[in-house]
Order: C-alpha cells, then structure tokens, then sequence
C-alpha cells in the first residue's frame, strides 16, 4: 500500500510538470490476491502449508476445529470388551484365591468359613464372567431381529445427521480455489481468529498484470484494448501489453471540484494486461513504467 501510494504522488507530480511531461506512467506489477475468509470464530487446529509455498487448486490449506466421527455400535462393543477383560481378570484371581483357601483349610490352618466366603467370592466372579462374555458375544454375533426396524430408522437418522455435520464441517476446512502462491498466513495454530477476517492471502498462478496510475492530462488516450509497452526494472527490452480497464473515477479530489489546472494533477486507476509467456516468471511488486507506442521513450 505504501508503494502503490508512492507511485500515485510521482504520477501526479510527473503531472503537474504540464507541457513538458514526457509520457511515462508509473505502477507495479500485480497477480490477483485472493484473501481466505474465516466462517466463524472456532480455533485453529491444522496449518499444512508455510508462507511462499506453491500449492495447486483444492489444496488443503487450514483446518479449524477437530472433527471426530464415533460409531455408536463400535462404542459399545470397545465397553463390553473392557467389562469382559475385567471380569476375566477377577475370575482368575477369585479362583486362585479360592484354591489357596482351600488347601490352608485342608491342613487345618485357616476355617471353614473362610473357604466358604472364598467359594461365594468365586462364584460372584464366575457369574460376572458369564454375564460379560454373554454382552460382548450379543455385540458381535448382531442384532437382533426385533431390533432391525428400529435400527433402519436409527440408521437413517444417523446418515442424515452425517450429511449435515460434513457440510458443516467443509465451512472449517479452507482450501485453495485456485493454483496460486501463498503469501501471508495472519494466524497460528490455536489460535481463534474473529469471522470474517482472512485466514490465508494467496496471489494467484497467472500472469502478472501493470497496476498504474495515468494522469488526467492522457486520460483520452488510454481505452480498454489500447495497446502499451511496458518496461520492467531489471528486464532488457519493452513487454507489450493491453488496458483492460480504466476507473471512471479519480484517485483523489473529485473533478468537478477542481479548477483546469487542479484537474490535471489528478490519476485515473488502469490495469494493463501484459503478454503471457513473456512475462509469465515475472515477481509480483515489480515497479513497471507504461507508454504508447510510438512515445519515443
């Protein structure tokens, strides 16, 4: 912005020089910057690219938010599975027990009672064992038969739900519309950016084009379709471009608040196309200077 600013105050000082202005306009080279919206303020939980990385169209950029999918039947058969772990695992030490009891009550070292409250202990095991196993082999073997209406409307509850979660959840996932450049990543990971506020500006992958500035005073000789040429610092020889635009609007002061010599000092805002393969590899910000054929400059 403070180049572009820059040049827009040479453009209108080499305005004001009247009858000896050589014809020279001045601006920058420019490639469509396209600027990633947040759709909400959620935080940011995946960053997959660095600034200056080329990336293709559809590319995924950055995730906000963390989706999680569960199977609710796949829920129930990871509980089942840790309640028959956990009932195997009493068993065995129950019985264990049990049998150390009962060889100490048998040399006549411990009661009899004592091996009783050991057989009930293993039993209770034993009984939660078979309790589990029976759950864990329901969940596996199916569902019942009586069970199927309900899970087909369960089911497509379920599969409408999921519908709108991934729809949901494409607001949050921010990929490249087109092939381009990544330029500025403003935020980082965890961070919780306000909506609406850019996630990823990206210029795009295309030829570059002249932003310049031209003074009121050649304002009529520069038409959508004029051709120009265009000179890039660094670059030996002239491109060729053509106006593809012109703003009907002045940069500053309106017109007709302005006297005929205040009005020449005003800048008019055009893009210039440049020729495609020449310019092609050409870096973004370059200042560039414009003139008509036929200027002699």
């Amino acid at each position: 912005m403070k180049l572009r600013a820059l040049l827009l105050s040479a453009a209108l000082a080499l305005s004001a020089c009247s009858d000896s202005y050589d014809g020279q306009i001045l601006g920058t080279l420019e490639r469509d910057r396209l600027e990633l919206i947040a759709e909400s303020n959620e935080p940011i939980v995946e960053i997959s690219v660095r600034e200056g990385d080329a990336v293709p169209a559809g590319a995924a950029l950055m995730r906000q938010l963390a989706e999680l999918v569960k199977g609710p039947r796949a829920q129930e058969i990871a509980e089942a599975r840790a309640a028959f772990d956990s009932a195997r695992s009493s068993l065995e030490t129950e019985t264990n027990e049990y049998r150390r009891v009962q060889d100490l009550v048998e040399r006549k070292l411990v009661s009899q009672s004592q091996l009783d409250q050991a057989r009930a202990r293993r039993d209770s095991a034993v009984g939660a064992d078979k309790q589990a196993t029976a759950r864990l082999n329901l969940l596996l073997e199916g569902t019942r038969v009586e069970e199927v209406d309900q899970a087909e409307a369960a089911l497509k509850q379920a599969q409408a739900a999921l519908v709108e979660l991934q729809t949901s959840a494409a607001r949050y996932l921010v990929t490249a519309p087109r092939a381009g450049r990544i330029e500025a990543i403003p935020y980082k990971l965890g961070e919780r950016p306000t909506a609406g506020t850019p996630l990823i500006v990206m210029l795009a992958d295309s030829t570059p084009y002249a932003r310049v500035y031209i003074p009121e005073p050649l304002r009529t000789q520069f038409q959508p379709g004029t051709r120009t040429r265009v000179r890039v610092d660094g670059r030996d020889g002239d491109l060729t471009g053509v106006v593809r635009f012109v703003s009907a609007e002045a940069a500053f002061t309106p017109y007709y608040a302005l006297t005929q010599e205040d009005r020449s000092r005003l800048s008019y805002l055009a893009l210039i196309d440049l020729d495609q393969q020449a310019a092609a590899n050409l870096p973004t910000g370059m200042p560039v200077q414009v003139t008509l054929p036929g200027s002699g400059k």
